[in-house]
């Protein structure tokens, strides 16, 4: 049996448990920290090497020497373009590793695809197996939105995920096309007289549960603030779609794009915009330190750099 919804409701069992009425509701999707060191190289490359290896993996490296390093990219230059995705990558190895572990519990016919039947048997079959199971009616609307966000992950209409499509799926954040899904669901959550908005009550009660406290904390009035000058852009007193996106998934900046262009520009000798290998091994302090022993073969590992 899946465990994915017993795993669900323990968590929020745990959540419902142990958070104070006081504690915040985060609903925005920030991407994961680069590094939580400083920035700033002239102390050290610490940033530089997590934000470049991803945090764990920084961490497990020996030393490494100039030759060690290894460029397996097709044309022999890293762009900046290049340089961003590997950032993504590492720092997005978590979801990969989340990925391949639910890849191999739902292909379970091993055809390199899952399709919405195995996932709805590996997670709701009990259910369906039961004629009035406990809580049957919330897992039941659990299930179609997960057969909404499906089908929509599923570009070919097959209703079967490949790996990238059903990444989409388990991920919706990391991909444009699934924003809407993400917003959709975020509202359905949070907008309790089903108006298809969210006004400002459900935007507070969201996130804070005052249980009888006449004391607001702080935190709620600044968000009452943010609520009414800039969550609710065109002031009607409520967020519809557009601006619960601006909110929950917000484009402000691009901190790989950011590192990507500063490991370029400090390593590209030659001004040309593109690192060749000479330049890479000229900086592998930069990008490394003495911190990874296998860092070659982490580039052949990867065809993504």
């Amino acid at each position: 049996m899946e465990l994915r919804p017993l795993v669900m409701c323990f968590a929020l069992c745990v959540v419902y448990a142990t958070s104070k009425p006081t504690e915040k509701k985060d609903r925005v999707h920030h991407d994961d920290p680069l590094s939580n060191r400083e920035h700033d190289d002239t102390e050290n490359f610490d940033y530089d090497h997590e934000a470049f290896l991803g945090q764990e993996e920084a961490k497990t490296f020996d030393q490494l020497t100039p030759e060690e390093i290894n460029n397996e990219d097709k044309d022999g230059y890293v762009t900046v373009e290049e340089m961003k995705k590997w950032i993504k990558h590492a720092q997005k190895r978590w979801i990969y590793d989340d990925v391949d572990r639910q890849w191999k519990s739902h292909d379970l016919n091993g055809d390199e695809a899952v399709s919405w039947e195995e996932y709805k048997n590996a997670t709701y079959g009990y259910i369906l197996d039961d004629p009035d199971p406990e809580d049957g009616f919330s897992y039941r609307q659990m299930m179609a939105r997960d057969e909404r966000r499906f089908k929509m992950a599923d570009q070919d209409n097959d209703m079967k995920a490949n790996k990238e499509e059903f990444t989409a799926f388990l991920h919706p954040e990391e991909y444009d096309h699934m924003k809407d899904i993400v917003v959709l669901e975020t509202m359905e959550d949070i907008d309790k007289n089903g108006d298809g908005l969210i006004d400002l009550d459900e935007y507070i009660g969201d996130m804070y549960n005052q249980e009888g406290d006449a004391t607001e904390p702080e935190w709620v009035k600044t968000e009452r603030e943010q609520f009414t000058e800039f969550r609710d852009k065109n002031k009607d007193g409520k967020m519809d779609k557009e601006e619960t996106k601006d909110w929950i998934l917000p484009s402000d900046y691009d901190h790989a794009e950011a590192e990507a262009k500063h490991l370029v520009y400090e390593s590209d000798a030659d001004k040309d915009g593109r690192l060749t290998k000479a330049e890479i091994v000229e900086k592998y302090d930069l990008f490394v330190g003495s911190q990874a022993t296998d860092f070659g073969e982490a580039l052949t590992r990867h065809d993504e750099f």
